[in-house]
C-alpha cells in the first residue's frame, strides 16, 4: 500500500491546477501513531500546485495561530523599520515561562526561542491600526485583532484565527516574495526563520503552542522548504494533551516531509 501511495504522489509532473483534490496522506500520519481526526497536515508543491493533505475538513478549520503569528509579526517589525535581525530587546527582569526568555533578546533569538514578551512589545508599540492593516494586507486568516485590550494576546486568545489552508496561502506568498514587502525584508526574514539545511534544501519554519481552557491544547508547525529547483510549503496543527507532547508537532511534520522526499527527518 505504501509503495502505491509513493508512486501516485510522485507521478509525472502535471500542469499547474491539474490537481483538483489534495492527495490523501492520512496513512503517513497514522504511521507514527498520530490521530488523524485531531490533526491536519497540508503540503503544497509550488511549481504545479499539487497538494497533499491528511484531513481535508480540519485543514479548513480556523484556530488561533499562537506563535506561528511570529512570522507575520516579524515581517511587520522588519518592514516598518521597528527592528532589524540583530536589534536588542532588553529584558525587564520578570521571570517568564521559559528560562530562555529571561534575558535580553535579538529579533533572531526572540523568533527562534518564541519569546512572547518581545512580540508583545512589538505589537503594543506599533499599535492596533498598523498591526491590523498589515495582517489584512497579508490576507492572514481572518485578519482580526480586536480592541486595544487584546493587542498583547489576540494571536493566543483571539480574535485572530487562521486555518492550515490559510497558512499555506500566506506562506506561498511569502516564499514566492509576493507580499507587499521590500526585497531587504525577505532577505532578513530568511536569515531569522531558517531552521535547518540538508544538502541543497533549506527549511524555514515556526512552531506554535496554544493553551486552551477546557479542551486539549493546540500545536502548530508551519513553514516552507526551498531546494535548488522546487519549493514546498507546509502546515501542521494538532491537538495535544499538554506541553510534554509539543515535540510531536515537528516529529509529525518532518516525518511527512521525509516520506514525500522533500526534507529528511532529523
Amino acid at each position: 500500500m505504501m509503495s502505491m501511495l509513493r508512486t501516485a504522489a510522485f507521478c509525472s509532473v502535471f500542469a499547474a491546477g491539474a490537481y483538483a483534490q489534495p492527495y490523501d496522506i492520512s496513512d503517513y500520519v497514522a504511521e507514527i501513531g498520530v490521530e488523524n481526526a485531531t490533526t491536519a497536515v497540508v503540503v503544497k508543491r509550488l511549481s504545479d500546485g499539487h497538494t497533499w493533505s491528511s484531513n481535508f475538513a480540519r485543514a479548513e478549520e480556523r484556530f488561533q495561530p499562537a506563535s506561528t503569528s511570529k512570522i507575520p509579526h516579524t515581517l511587520i517589525a522588519l518592514e516598518s523599520g521597528f527592528a532589524r535581525p540583530e536589534t536588542t530587546f532588553e529584558w525587564d527582569g520578570k521571570e517568564r515561562f521559559m528560562d530562555s526568555w529571561n534575558q535580553d533578546q535579538s529579533l533572531i533569538s526572540a523568533y527562534q526561542r518564541s519569546a512572547v514578551w518581545v512580540y508583545q512589545h512589538i505589537t503594543t508599540s506599533l499599535g492596533g491600526d498598523k498591526m491590523a492593516d498589515w495582517l489584512q494586507a497579508f490576507d492572514y486568516g481572518n485578519g482580526e485583532i480586536g480592541d486595544e485590550s487584546a493587542l498583547d494576546k489576540y494571536w493566543l486568545r483571539g480574535p485572530l484565527a487562521i486555518s492550515a489552508e490559510e497558512q499555506i496561502d500566506f506562506l506561498t506568498k511569502l516564499a514566492q516574495e509576493n507580499l507587499p514587502l521590500a526585497p531587504a525584508t525577505y532577505v532578513d526574514a530568511r536569515k531569522i526563520m531558517m531552521e535547518a539545511e540538508a544538502g541543497d534544501a533549506r527549511l524555514y519554519a515556526k512552531t506554535g503552542y496554544n493553551l486552551r481552557s477546557g479542551q486539549e491544547d493546540l500545536g502548530w508547525y508551519v513553514g516552507w522548504v526551498e531546494t535548488a529547483d522546487e519549493t514546498y510549503v507546509f502546515a501542521v496543527n494538532m491537538d495535544l494533551d499538554g506541553f510534554d507532547e509539543a515535540p510531536q508537532r515537528k516529529i509529525l511534520a518532518r516525518h511527512v516531509l521525509a516520506r514525500l522526499d522533500i526534507f529528511p527527518a532529523p
